[in-house]
């Protein structure tokens, strides 16, 4: 699961500095480094109607404004990212980072909130009460869907679309479901673009007239 929350990316940078490489309208290129280290380091690159970062979480580049530090800029000094839609601007991902990805936490969360939703009545025959039969029918879940997790979205989504209770319930259309999330590099490098903007911003206006 993405763990690159707000305060694991700060402690990342806590002690980058701003080099200006390149500051010419729309033409920029800054680098952020702690003592010219390449750990964490990243570069962010501008021209017309693009953006790259680059460096030692990922490159990716994005496509939507003349001038992208307008796209990515903070309007209230916060750090929020919006990874959904940023994403659908994406012209190019990185080939190690990815940009989403399958997870077993997102497969088990979905299997469960299907489970959630199915209605149980008791088994007469075999004397289960309907909160017996639901136990039964999770236990049959954990040994023949659960158990896949791990293995890869595709023996996960085949044992999920393949299941039938004993009781008759299934995951219906389960092939449709969305099992991915945002990968660890590719929220990462969102936090490092406004975050850098900001700090070009902050060096703008000091030395502003």
């Amino acid at each position: 699961m993405n763990k690159c929350n707000e305060e694991r990316f700060l402690k990342d940078v806590e002690n980058h500095t701003m080099d200006v490489l390149q500051d010419d309208e729309n033409m920029r290129h800054l680098i952020f480094t702690e003592n010219g280290s390449s750990f964490y380091r990243f570069d962010l690159i501008t021209w017309p109607g693009y953006l790259c970062i680059t460096g030692d979480c990922g490159t990716y580049v994005f496509r939507r404004l003349l001038d992208m530090f307008d796209f990515f800029r903070s309007k209230d000094g916060e750090l929020n990212i919006n990874p959904g839609y940023w994403g659908e601007k994406l012209e190019s991902i990185d080939t190690h980072g990815g940009f989403e990805k399958y997870e077993s936490d997102v497969f088990d969360r979905t299997i469960k909130e299907d489970f959630d939703e199915w209605e149980f009545e008791e088994d007469t025959d075999k004397g289960l009460s309907a909160e017996e039969v639901k136990a039964a029918v999770w236990k049959q879940i954990k040994s023949e869907v659960l158990y896949w997790s791990e293995d890869g979205e595709h023996p996960a989504r085949q044992a999920a679309s393949s299941f039938k209770s004993d009781y008759g319930h299934e995951f219906v259309d389960f092939w449709e479901r969305d099992l991915t999330e945002y990968t660890f590099r590719f929220i990462w490098c969102l936090r490092a673009i406004v975050w850098g903007i900001q700090k070009y911003d902050t060096r703008k206006l000091d030395k502003a007239p």
